[in-house]
């Protein structure tokens, strides 16, 4: 009967602790959240409060019960935000479009054929992700300066339409296709293009969904390479844009215009992500995959 009796305590102890140890990874878990939310909220708390409001604040208020959208009238009329939107959403679209083709034949060729170095041609590939970044700009912007095509979009796209961390994972997805399917294909007359369009791609489209929206988000937020290659307000991407209202009389006048105009500019991302996160994750976890 003791037994029993210490058994109970002991379950029910080992429940307290339980209890406990989540009630602690909760709390820690809210206040990291806060910590990481804190700066969007602040940045659209300050996108809807009046230019006198917020400049007569001593100290920052952490609410607001005049909110107005005047801010966002203004940092589309003040600045040519809308056209850096335009340009922003051509730079994305076209080197999102044209990457996914250089990646998806380039996996294929690496994942299925066969031709003669293809183990030591991919070795040297990878060593490509060993080059430090600063190293390729420059190159970059050499090359592009000698062809004449800075101010340009397509000064913008070339550089952008290669990335060898997005060719290895998707080759590592298209290898865990089983081999018997290829050369079933192969005996009934299939093509390899056939074969990639109407096989590999329908089974890997998870990986390609995510590589595609991971390429979106990192043309909206590319900064460095738009702000080298460009010096003319007319190809401005929405990161140079911000960077110039903010260096601007403007940007540095009216702090509620300028986070109402990066507020417009996040939306978008944070939209697309929370719609495709589940999407991503899993295209990451499968194309990292092997098996």
């Amino acid at each position: 009967m003791e037994k029993q009796v210490d058994y109970e305590k002991l379950e029910k102890s080992e429940r307290i602790r339980g209890a406990l140890g989540k009630a602690v990874i909760y709390v820690l878990l809210v206040a990291w959240a806060l910590m990481v939310l804190f700066p969007f909220y602040w940045m659209v708390l300050t996108s809807v409060k009046g230019y006198g409001a917020y400049n007569s604040e001593y100290i920052p208020q952490l609410y607001t019960l005049a909110p107005t959208l005047e801010n966002y009238v203004e940092a589309f009329t003040a600045v040519p935000l809308a056209r850096y939107f335009v340009n922003t959403l051509i730079f994305t679209l076209a080197t999102t479009a044209i990457m996914m083709i250089v990646t998806v034949l380039a996996a294929y060729a690496f994942a299925r054929m066969n031709f003669p170095g293809k183990d030591a041609a991919f070795v040297v590939f990878l060593s490509l992700m060993m080059i430090p970044s600063e190293l390729v700009i420059i190159t970059n912007f050499v090359t592009i300066t000698n062809l004449g095509l800075r101010n340009s979009f397509l000064g913008l796209i070339l550089p952008s339409v290669t990335s060898v961390f997005y060719i290895y994972l998707l080759k590592e997805n298209f290898e865990q296709v089983p081999g018997e399917l290829y050369y079933a294909a192969k005996v009934d007359g299939t093509s390899d293009l056939k074969y990639l369009l109407k096989v590999m791609i329908p089974i890997c489209r998870p990986t390609i969904v995510t590589i595609t929206i991971l390429k979106v988000i990192e043309c909206w937020n590319s900064y460095v390479w738009p702000r080298l290659i460009t010096d003319d307000s007319d190809y401005f991407l929405v990161s140079n844009g911000i960077q110039t209202i903010r260096e601007s009389g403007f940007g540095r006048e009216n702090i509620p215009a300028m986070m109402a105009a990066v507020v417009s500019i996040s939306v978008p991302l944070i939209v697309l992500f929370l719609i495709f996160r589940q999407k991503i994750m899993a295209g990451v976890a499968r194309g990292g995959t092997k098996g």
